[in-house]
């Protein structure tokens, strides 16, 4: 079996999904100098190299040279309008670029007085007028790289301290003068260069490299690959390498989009060859791209900047996400094979799928790479370093094997491609910095967390349902990280202090109903890039992904009730409440597809489905639900109510498959 992708059908997509201009030759060279002048500063300020001082001498001056670097660059790749990528940029775009460049070049210059002489409070008239431009400029370039509703929310949030002391009810606080305001987002720690892009300048940025450079030296088609051989001729086969490969694809991306457009070009049609319809398979596909992103050991920004919003190690955040991701995938999976057991389809034919030897033989560096950036995450805990090592060790390697060694243009597309990745996350975090910094100018942050809980009426659940809501619906209008930090800030606080609920767990339970959306219609991106990909319906995708991904709209509620399912605990309390947890899932996988291992079919026609599949279903609910707390039942208790409702419910289905074997007009399934 070939695992190229097709060229044709790849950009296809990629022009539908993609709004990011191509730049003339002329200018050609631009991304590519960006990522290597970033690349010189970061490595500069983390490992305190002394050679760029006059940019990496002081934090808020290297943040600020981060920003002035790759905020430019929005100018130039998003045009104005998302329809206009094919066109010329236009004179006004170039003038952008160039005032966007002059304006951070100013704050750099000045980084130095701003922190000693305390301009966030009282600067000289130019660095007001500086302030002014640059949020201006901050909001337009969050609008092109982050979409619309950013742009509106993080603009209205911004101008909040003005009209602070006028608004109504609870959110009612100290108002601010223009002056101050802009003073305030540009040359505080709080706004634009706050938490956000304190994790991207600190963090983030290594790791998307890594990602990068891994995927554009053959990584992503090792790993598929990898799962082609693994598992390509089990039954439903292409479907659980999709499970596979987007779950390791998108552990490195950090993106579902893109997870979507590497490896479905590849496992969709695969689908599609065993029988599998075409809005399956693209349901399929988004749900493990989604699942991907929450899947250590590298998640995507919004880990990295959960780590700094909790001040805890990045690799605390990696490992608590690792029992949540498992029963993620093992219910997608669990559901996969139940379909196909169900339906009767066979895994590919082993003559058409790579060699697992040659596979291993011509690609066991990317493991031997992924394994070190586990263990200095892990075990050393350099997560600031440890992307770059990892980087330099894959170069290194990937030079010397004669099947993906790079050419020169190579490299100058893989600088080109980060620093796209780069300018798109730098103009959405500073946009979103600046919500942040609204909310601790006015105050608001420390006392919005009492009126969620006045709102609840002190209910923890009720709490926790508002925050579910809250977070699917900002997801559906905002990237995930944009969201996670507006309800950090506004929200995470109530759960935690009104509740009584596990820091860690209320900002993964934020995470992970934000990602929601990526499956969830009337929006689903994940699933309606799939569904190009597919040539099916986008709405049909997109619910066939809700049913298949089904599991992960109540794991949040699961790991907030106990959090030993986000490691916080006893491991004996862990590995006890994780087996108990595994049983449910798989129990509610295969009632969402109605078919159970070692059982059979549960049930044929409607009633007798509706029944058997109801039984099951709750026995796995039951099963996965922790014990005490919140919940009025010992987890003996539901364990005793789970077995009460599965084993009438086994009973009933093999009762109904004897008289189905019986009937004259039995189907083979």
């Amino acid at each position: 079996m070939t695992t190229d992708t097709s060229p044709a059908s790849n950009q296809q997509v990629k022009e539908k999904i993609s709004q990011i201009r191509k730049l003339p030759s002329a200018l050609s060279w631009v991304p590519a100098s960006v990522t290597v002048i970033l690349m010189l500063m970061t490595l500069d300020y983390l490992f305190n190299l002394g050679l760029l001082t006059f940019v990496t001498g002081l934090e808020t001056q290297f943040y600020y040279a981060v920003v002035a670097l790759l905020l430019p660059l929005v100018f130039l790749l998003w045009p104005i309008r998302s329809h206009q990528q094919e066109q010329p940029i236009p004179w006004y775009d170039y003038a952008l670029s160039a005032i966007t460049l002059a304006v951070g070049g100013y704050f750099v210059y000045n980084a130095v007085p701003i922190l000693e002489r305390g301009w966030a409070f009282s600067a000289p008239d130019i660095a007001i007028y500086a302030s002014y431009a640059y949020w201006v400029l901050i909001i337009e370039a969050a609008r092109r790289a982050g979409g619309l509703p950013i742009a509106i929310i993080a603009g209205v949030f911004s101008l909040y301290p003005l009209v602070a002391d006028i608004v109504p009810g609870p959110i009612q606080a100290f108002p601010s003068t223009l002056e101050q305001t802009a003073m305030y987002h540009t040359m505080s720690t709080e706004s634009i260069m706050g938490v956000p892009l304190q994790a991207f300048a600190g963090l983030v940025i290594g790791f998307l490299v890594f990602g990068v450079v891994l995927q554009k030296s053959g990584g992503g088609k090792f790993f598929i690959n990898l799962a082609f051989a693994l598992l390509g001729h089990v039954r439903g086969g292409p479907a659980k390498v999709s499970i596979f490969s987007s779950g390791l694809m998108g552990s490195m991306s950090g993106s579902v989009i893109s997870n979507v457009l590497t490896t479905g070009v590849l496992s969709i049609p695969a689908m599609r060859r065993i029988g599998m319809s075409r809005s399956f398979a693209g349901g399929v596909e988004a749900c493990a791209s989604t699942g991907g992103v929450l899947m250590p050991p590298v998640m995507g920004a919004t880990a990295f900047v959960m780590a700094m919003f909790l001040d805890i190690p990045y690799s605390a955040v990696a490992l608590a996400a690792v029992i949540p991701s498992i029963l993620y995938f093992l219910g997608l999976f669990i559901q996969i094979d139940a379909y196909a057991a169900r339906h009767n389809i066979k895994g590919l034919p082993a003559i058409e799928l790579p060699s697992l030897k040659q596979t291993l033989k011509e690609g066991w560096y990317f493991i031997f790479v992924f394994a070190l950036l586990v263990w200095m995450l892990l075990i050393m805990q350099r997560e600031a370093v440890a992307p770059f090592y990892a980087t330099a060790l894959l170069l290194v390697l990937n030079q010397l094997s004669k099947h993906n060694r790079w050419s020169w243009a190579d490299v100058a597309d893989t600088l080109s491609s980060a620093a796209k990745l780069f300018a798109e996350l730098i103009a959405i975090l500073a946009g979103v910095g600046m919500l942040v910094g609204a909310l601790s100018m006015t105050g608001l942050s420390g006392t919005i967390a009492n009126d969620f809980i006045n709102i609840a009426g002190g209910s923890v659940p009720l709490l926790l349902i508002m925050g579910a809501v809250t977070s699917f619906v900002l997801g559906i209008g905002m990237t995930v990280t944009a969201a996670y930090i507006f309800l950090a800030v506004a929200l995470a606080p109530a759960l935690i202090q009104g509740g009584g609920l596990d820091p860690m767990a209320v900002h993964m339970f934020i995470l992970y109903w934000g990602m929601l959306s990526f499956i969830t219609p009337p929006v689903a991106l994940g699933a309606f890039a799939a569904a190009t990909v597919a040539g099916a319906r986008p709405m049909a995708t997109g619910l066939q992904a809700m049913r298949l991904g089904s599991v992960i709209y109540f794991i949040p509620f699961l790991f907030v009730l106990n959090p030993a399912l986000i490691m916080q605990g006893a491991p004996l309390m862990i590995a006890a409440v994780f087996v108990q947890a595994v049983i449910g899932i798989i129990l509610f996988a295969s009632a969402m597809q109605g078919y159970l291992m070692g059982v059979g079919r549960l049930g044929y026609g409607t009633l007798q489905e509706i029944v058997i599949r109801g039984l099951v279903l709750i026995a796995g609910l039951l099963l996965a639900l922790p014990g005490g707390g919140m919940v009025p039942f010992s987890q003996w208790e539901l364990v005793g109510l789970a077995v009460a409702a599965l084993i009438p419910g086994v009973l009933l289905a093999r009762l109904s498959q004897r008289h189905h074997q019986r009937s004259p007009n039995a189907s083979i399934v």
